[in-house]
Parts: C-alpha cells; structure tokens; sequence
C-alpha cells in the first residue's frame, strides 16, 4: 500500500468516488495537496481529503477506502499519515465530523478523536464534531 499526494490523473477517480465535493473544487485540491490517494499495486483503492476549519485548524472531510479494503487498518494508516503530515507542518489539533447515524465515529474514537460538538442541521442526522491533539498521537 503506498499514499501519496493526488496528481491531475487521479481527477477521474475522485470525481467518481467523492460525491460530496463539487467537480470545481477537485483541481484547486489537487493543486494544493489536500487529497490523498491510497494506491495498491498501482491502483486507485481510496482517498482522503481535507481542508481548514475556519482556515486555521486541519480537517479531514473525506475518507473513503473500498469495500475489500475496509476492515484491514489501512484507514488507520491513512489518518495516522495525513496527522503527521499536519504536525510536521506545525499544528497542534486536527478535527473531522461523521454523522451520528454512521459507524465512522466509533473508528474515529478509538483513533483518539474526542467528542468536541455538533451541528444541527433541517432534515439531517446530529453532525458529530471530533478533535484530536497531534502531541497525543500514537506510535505504532
């Protein structure tokens, strides 16, 4: 298994697999290293994105591994990498959010996520907000 960066080829696969990121918005995060393409042998077999809460705190908005991948610690690798990532480039705290009614939340938790809040939005499941202090990151 190898991350690396997303390049302009990877457009096609993100397009495909990220629906909650409008196609305008793909290219300036390639551009800006925000998208992270888990490749096995050369394939295309998930991603990770991200951006900044309120542009100054690193949050992770996507993680998507396929189906036979699932369940296997590469999603663990992914998160583990793009925090170090973010330490390396001097923040102290990340955060992401999953929806209450979605499993990813107890993935996130045993991560070392801790509840930070949530958001309420018409028609939709509670919004769970988790942060997590980089200085806290385990070494595995």
């Amino acid at each position: 298994m190898k991350i690396d960066f997303a390049i302009e080829s990877d457009y096609e696969y993100i397009l495909l697999i990220d629906k909650h990121i409008h196609k305008t918005l793909i290219r300036p995060k390639i551009k800006e290293n925000e998208i992270l393409i888990i490749r096995e042998s050369n394939q295309e077999i998930g991603l990770m994105r991200y951006g900044f809460f309120w542009d100054n705190r690193p949050f992770m908005n996507m993680i998507w591994i396929d189906e036979e991948y699932r369940g296997t610690g590469i999603g663990k690798k992914v998160v583990h990498y793009w925090e170090e990532l973010m330490k390396q480039k001097g923040f102290e705290m990340v955060m992401t959010s999953t929806l209450s009614n979605e499993g990813a939340q107890h993935f996130y938790r045993k991560l070392g996520y801790r509840d930070a809040g949530c958001l309420m939005l018409e028609n939709e499941p509670l919004e769970i907000i988790l942060t997590k202090e980089l200085t806290k990151i385990d070494v595995e």
